[in-house]
């Protein structure tokens, strides 16, 4: 079994407890997370041979988040040490009709600010069989965008399958900019994921009869919009998680796959949701598996989906669902019965 890379930046993250709102909190839960750590969590608990690369100052706290990764069986090779700062963001947790709040404190961070040479891309896909990064990574800096570059053509020297989470954040970068950038980063792709929002955002490719900010999404839409992703940058697979947000404690969750001949569906499922953060990158982690491991495209599609929906249920942004935990649900078992 080959190694499987993710790259970017994992966080400090400081949620109230519970449903409090920022201004009401005397006291925050601590977790450590990021869109591409969150892929290896999920990857290692997979039993995938999974690494992480980073960098992060060589203090306690950037420790302690080398600790996290470890504890959830993250390769941590290499990860580089040095800069000043870990990044960190604050998210309240929504319920009802009050949405979730995020807020970046991210500014000159390790990664942020690392160096091209930091970084040995020919050592680090050594024996490599997959390389995973979002969009949020070079939208953190231009240093960013280079080492992302270097990082995508060693990967595509050494042979290693690439995928990529479109992951728009209008906190980060403009949307004219995130174009520009991820056009160029995506020809090196081999699977890309979006949800509902990202191709439009990113790319200007909107889903007809589609609103999601009244849960409305037109399947027909959406395959339009995976099929003109698959012929833009000539993917093998082009997937598209589905969004229906009837509030911020219920949301309707599937996902879409097209390998350039056929259109994937996933099962539906309705979410009262625990906490939602991390539910794309877990569904980018459940379709890795799954399309690595040799299932058919409907069966790893139907693997994300529910790994996804599982994660909605846990606190923090790691997916800490087991293989069989997954397939269980695949399979039907939605009853969420005491297992003895």
């Amino acid at each position: 079994m080959g190694k499987f890379v993710t790259f970017g930046e994992i966080m400090l993250r400081l949620s109230p407890i519970g449903y409090e709102r920022f201004v009401q909190a005397k006291q925050f839960n601590v977790f450590f997370a990021g869109g591409e750590a969150n892929v290896a969590a999920s990857l290692a608990n997979y039993g995938k041979d999974s690494y992480y690369v980073t960098k992060l100052p060589a203090h306690e706290i950037g420790q302690a988040a080398i600790n996290e990764m470890r504890r959830f069986g993250i390769k941590t090779d290499y990860v580089v040490r040095g800069g000043d700062r870990i990044g960190v963001y604050y998210c309240e947790r929504g319920a009802s009709q009050r949405p979730s709040k995020v807020i970046y404190d991210r500014a000159a961070s390790s990664i942020a600010e690392a160096k091209r040479e930091d970084f040995d891309w020919k050592k680090i896909f050594e024996g490599a069989e997959w390389f995973h990064f979002t969009g949020i990574t070079p939208a953190l800096s231009d240093n960013c965008i280079d080492i992302t570059r270097d990082a995508l053509i060693a990967a595509k020297e050494a042979g290693v399958t690439i995928s990529c989470d479109l992951n728009y954040r209008k906190k980060l970068w403009t949307t004219e900019k995130a174009g520009k950038v991820m056009s160029e980063l995506v020809k090196y792709c081999d699977v890309l994921i979006a949800n509902e929002e990202d191709a439009e955002k990113v790319f200007g490719i909107k889903a007809e009869k589609s609103d999601v900010t009244e849960g409305k999404l037109s399947d027909e839409g959406y395959k339009a919009v995976a099929k003109e992703l698959y012929d833009r940058f000539n993917l093998k697979y082009a997937a598209i998680t589905l969004r229906e947000s009837y509030s911020a404690s219920i949301n309707g969750w599937s996902g879409m796959l097209y390998d350039g001949e056929n259109y994937y569906k996933s099962k539906k499922y309705d979410i009262h949701i625990v906490d939602r953060v991390g539910g794309g990158d877990s569904f980018c982690g459940g379709l890795i598996y799954g399309l690595s491991s040799g299932m058919d495209n409907q069966s790893a599609l139907e693997f994300a989906a529910a790994a996804s929906c599982l994660k909605h249920t846990i606190e923090g942004d790691f997916n800490m669902m087991s293989v069989d935990e997954v397939m269980t649900l695949m399979k039907g078992d939605a009853s969420g019965r005491v297992q003895r």
